[in-house]
């Protein structure tokens, strides 16, 4: 009687890996079209990467609650500050799949976020969890949660950032 149990469980884990992993690179393209594309100022590669609305969650960095807005509304927030930054370089590591279904899917990933202006460095590290539903042949992002782990140097950085932005547009 184990056996036959033994045997579904067994080709029920390898068919869920051999799903992971076609759809890993996926996953990973989307979470890296985010990182990159922001750093590049590419936000049509932003865009991209995100469903017709997304939540995101930064309470970890800043309190308050989650946002839920369409990735338009959300990438043109981005693209008010973060070209105020002389450079940015957001490093996404670790990409993992945490749970998987036929249409969705959970990632976590290791991040450590660089933000400069002239001399001054603002760098944040920590963990995003991602959740992810698959649209045609790639997978969306709908759910990113950035939890702080450490920081240093001037999270002001960032005000300085927005105002650098507007007196360039």
């Amino acid at each position: 009687m184990m056996m036959p149990k033994l045997i579904a469980t067994v080709t029920a884990t390898t068919l869920l890996s051999s799903i992971a992993m076609a759809d890993q690179a996926k996953i990973s393209r989307s979470i890296t079209d985010i990182a990159a594309g922001a750093d590049r100022h590419d936000w049509e590669r932003v865009r991209g990467a995100f469903s017709q609305t997304v939540t995101t969650d930064y309470t970890s960095l800043w309190g308050g609650d989650s946002v839920t807005q369409s990735a338009d509304e959300l990438v043109a927030g981005w693209k008010s500050f973060l070209p105020g930054f002389d450079v940015t370089q957001h490093m996404v590591a670790n990409h993992t799949i945490t749970s998987i279904s036929s249409s969705s899917m959970s990632a976590e990933a290791d991040f450590i976020a660089t933000h400069r202006i002239e001399d001054d460095l603002w760098t944040l590290g920590g963990r995003y969890t991602y959740e992810l539903e698959q649209s045609g042949e790639r997978w969306l992002v709908t759910f990113m949660k950035m939890t702080a782990l450490w920081e240093t140097g001037d999270r002001g950085l960032v005000a300085r950032a927005g105002e650098r932005a507007a007196q360039s547009d």
